[in-house]
């Protein structure tokens, strides 16, 4: 894509995905209100004391008492200047909550996600290349085994041999508790509870990667083109690289793009099982709770992020194949 191309692109996708964003923020408060119960019920439970006018009270605070309609759009008008609401269950402002767990919510599925298109595309890459072979065998087994297995099995099972067994890893938490570290220490000890979580979910895209790479550089290997740089005498590792592997990338891109948003949603259930205090972890506890402002605002923020991922999806694109046009 030419540069001169890209203000325009940036453009029009940013007006559609302003619209689309919206579009979402209506859908989740719809079918968040269609829910049987409300905060005031919860609240009111918890304290023991759930007659009618402690009720009424509790949805005049929340403007629970409102029209629909009103409610929805004191939302859309506080969505629209960042303002989210406020967190019946924690007492504070719902994008205080968000912005203190999104980081470890974003190292969590960064980390995550290099993971799996990393160790996907290279192994993909090894099995196209030995194909038919005892490696090609081994790497499509372990692709299906992860790909079958459910996340929060891999999960206890990551705990039970790394953290019970060998006691190489800790099992749960972000950081060491009743230690003080500072520097490369804190770093390292991030790192250290990151690697099990960040496997549990990067292994189940990892299988897709690596079996989607397989699929498409076989099927990029019978082209005419490459055939002709193998003539000319090309090097086998040239071949692969320049025009295998980099044809054979755009429907791995389009698929990672697509997914890069689903790993918010997996996260909820790693999060839980290994206690990451992350943004899914924020959102599956206030759903127990009925705070309604919190899930509000979580679905809001993985909306936005998903949109992001496909633009930058769509650029990579660009980047990957010059000859392919990204249009608004």
């Amino acid at each position: 894509m030419e540069l001169s191309r890209l203000p325009g692109f940036l453009l029009r996708r940013g007006v559609k995905a302003v619209a689309v964003v919206l579009a979402i923020v209506v859908c989740n408060f719809l079918l968040i209100h269609a829910a049987p119960g409300d905060p005031a019920s919860v609240i009111a439970g918890q304290s023991g004391a759930a007659d009618e006018r402690f009720l009424a009270q509790l949805r005049e605070q929340f403007g629970l008492d409102k029209p629909f309609h009103v409610q929805l759009w004191i939302y859309l008008k506080g969505v629209l200047t960042l303002d989210l609401g406020f967190s019946h269950r924690q007492q504070q402002p719902v994008w205080k909550l968000i912005s203190e767990r999104l980081p470890a919510t974003l190292l969590l599925t960064g980390a995550a996600f290099a993971f799996a298109v990393t160790a996907g595309i290279t192994l993909g890459t090894l099995a196209a290349r030995r194909v038919g072979r005892w490696a090609d065998s081994l790497i499509t087994i372990l692709a299906l085994t992860f790909y079958a297995t459910p996340l929060f099995w891999v999960g206890l099972m990551l705990v039970l041999f790394f953290s019970v067994w060998l006691e190489w890893l800790p099992s749960f938490g972000m950081a060491s508790v009743g230690v003080e570290l500072s520097g490369i220490e804190a770093v390292l000890d991030v790192g250290k509870h990151l690697i099990l979580p960040a496997a549990t979910l990067g292994l189940f895209y990892l299988a897709v990667y690596a079996r989607l790479t397989r699929a498409t550089m076989l099927e990029v290997a019978d082209q005419d083109f490459v055939k002709t740089a193998r003539a000319k005498g090309v090097p086998e590792g040239q071949v692969v690289r320049r025009h295998v592997l980099r044809n054979a990338l755009l429907p791995v891109i389009t698929f990672a793009g697509i997914q890069a948003g689903q790993l918010i949603g997996g996260s909820i259930l790693v999060e839980t099982v290994f206690a990451w205090p992350g943004i899914g972890r924020l959102a599956f506890d206030a759903l127990l709770a009925r705070d309604y402002a919190v899930l509000l605002g979580v679905f809001f923020c993985t909306s936005v992020m998903v949109v992001l991922f496909n633009l930058v999806t769509d650029l990579l694109y660009a980047v990957v194949d010059p000859r392919v046009e990204v249009e608004g």
